[in-house]
């Protein structure tokens, strides 16, 4: 049942862990008298493009060790990044240098899967139709294109300027200025539009995990709504639209969505995908928990937990059923599989209760692995769960977000309605009633906050809305034992390029906000 594919098979005799990349050979520098010589060493090239997603200061997660995008929630409001070291609690505490390494693991990450795609770009280019047919030259660079303006939105949104680098380059070209923010970012809806273009709806099976339309279109509209770009050929509204076209659905269970069960859902744009097995090294620690307690390395924050609202859809602070003895009591569903409560089950074997120990009192649940899995990973070690990069219910607030932003306050409502009809929540009309523009924004903001939570899309919707000095003063409000996140402005809102890029590289100039 578990994922087995000419995708992941590829990448396995390709490398061991993503670790180990930087100690390998550049793509940039294989032999070309050997290389670039069939279908085959393209793929093979693409599929070391898709294994830097796997990094575990990318999308791999950590439990022990740097966060990557699934902890980056610990940047805000929603969660509490218990190992200090790890680098979100030092953020928000303004302690964290330019030297530490969450900032330059990020950033070394990134820019090695830019210079592993741009060397899929080149070289398929002008690989002869020999080769490989113009039908499958056009499906890889569409890959490849969806990947590079992966890789650069995320570089766009933690760091704003940076190099904009598009083809493989010689030590000679290393050393290279910044660009600015718009620079990149017309780059990523550049990337985005040939992609969309270039990829099929659906991927067959043995190549599932591959980018699809899906998965461009939606990149896209998510890159769009960060630049409020709402109408428009290639706005919020018209891509999502063009998404609700393909096929996506809700999956109907919202809690096994986030297990190996949920994994080939309808629901999913696009996953980064790991399996680990017994001759395979491509898991990831999302998904891990420690046996004495659940997750420390990620504690969900009381202000979050607190805007779950009860199933009358009423918030705790006005609803009748509120029971303060009994947290999780009657809330909407999604916190009981989003949160561990106090008095929860959160080990299946052995049968372990949390006792609400930690500094915020609670724990993750989402994601969390409840035993060993079915390739009999351990709780604490290397796991096989894919983490969703874009899923359907974010394209579904997405675009309730930019009909409520262009006035459409119906149309919103129903996109919202959908969303919690999946976890029988009242729909807008039922538990809000008349609710005028301004009431709109706010009821989708704090839909994605609950849908969404814990998936590392946070730090993103706090910086598009100017919220992140609200966000800090929630997390300062926030009874949380030695947690002291203090608003420092821009440096609150953007990481510095690392300080080592900075020494060797003479044209480069660290943000303004870090000088």
């Amino acid at each position: 049942m578990k994922k087995i594919s000419t995708l992941l098979l590829i990448i396995f005799t390709f490398t061991t862990c993503s670790d180990d990349y930087l100690d390998r050979t550049s793509l940039t520098q294989i032999a070309e008298d050997n290389f670039w010589t069939s279908e085959a060493d393209a793929f093979l090239a693409l599929n070391a493009v898709y294994s830097t997603l796997q990094a575990r200061v990318l999308y791999g997660g950590n439990l022990n060790g740097f966060q990557g995008y699934p902890g980056y929630d610990g940047l805000g409001d929603n969660a509490f990044t218990q190992f200090k070291f790890e680098g979100p609690a030092q953020f928000m505490e303004g302690t964290m240098p330019p030297t530490h390494g969450m900032i330059s693991g990020n950033w070394n990450n990134l820019y090695q899967g830019i210079a592993r795609v741009n060397s899929v770009i080149g070289n398929v280019e002008i690989i002869s139709e020999d080769l490989i047919p113009l039908e499958t030259k056009e499906a890889l660079l569409g890959q490849a294109y969806f990947l590079r303006a992966l890789f650069y939105f995320n570089l766009a949104v933690y760091y704003e300027d940076a190099p904009l680098i598009l083809e493989p380059q010689t030590l000679e070209e290393a050393f290279v200025s910044k660009n600015t923010y718009a620079e990149i970012t017309a780059q990523v809806i550049e990337d985005l539009i040939f992609a969309s273009d270039a990829l099929p709806v659906n991927q067959p099976s043995d190549l599932y995990g591959y980018a699809t339309k899906g998965a461009a279109l939606g990149l896209l509209a998510r890159v769009q709504l960060y630049n409020n770009q709402y109408e428009g050929e290639n706005g919020v509204l018209a891509l999502t639209e063009e998404i609700i076209g393909l096929g996506y659905s809700l999956h109907s269970d919202y809690e096994e969505l986030f297990t190996p069960e949920g994994e080939n859902s309808p629901e999913i744009l696009f996953s980064v995908r790991f399996l680990r097995g017994d001759d395979t090294s491509n898991g990831e620690t999302f998904s891990a928990t420690f046996i004495g307690t659940p997750k420390v390395d990620q504690r969900p924050m009381p202000n979050l937990v607190n805007d779950y609202y009860c199933t009358d859809g009423l918030p705790i602070t006005s609803s009748p059923l509120f029971n303060p003895a009994d947290e999780k009591e009657n809330r909407d569903p999604r916190a009981r599989v989003t949160i561990n409560f106090e008095g929860d089950q959160w080990l299946d074997d052995p049968v372990r209760i949390f006792p609400g120990n930690g500094p915020t009192g609670y724990g993750m649940r989402k994601y969390i692995r409840r035993g060993p899995d079915a390739e009999g990973n351990a709780v604490f070690g290397e796991g096989s769960q894919d983490f969703y990069v874009i899923r359907y219910a974010d394209v579904l607030l997405m675009r309730a977000e930019a009909l409520a932003e262009t006035g459409d306050i119906n149309g919103a409502a129903a996109l919202v309605n959908e969303v919690r009809a999946r976890v029988n929540m009242p729909s807008v009309e039922d538990a809000e009633g008349l609710v005028n523009q301004s009431q709109m924004i706010e009821i989708v903001r704090h839909e994605r906050r609950v849908e969404l939570a814990l998936e590392g899309l946070r730090f993103m919707d706090l910086k598009r809305w100017g919220a992140i000095e609200e966000a800090f003063q929630r997390a300062i409000a926030d009874p949380v034992g030695p947690y002291n996140p203090q608003y420092l402005g821009g440096r609150s809102e953007v990481f510095p390029i690392p300080q080592a890029e900075i020494d060797v590289n003479p044209n480069l100039e660290q943000h303004p906000d870090w000088l």
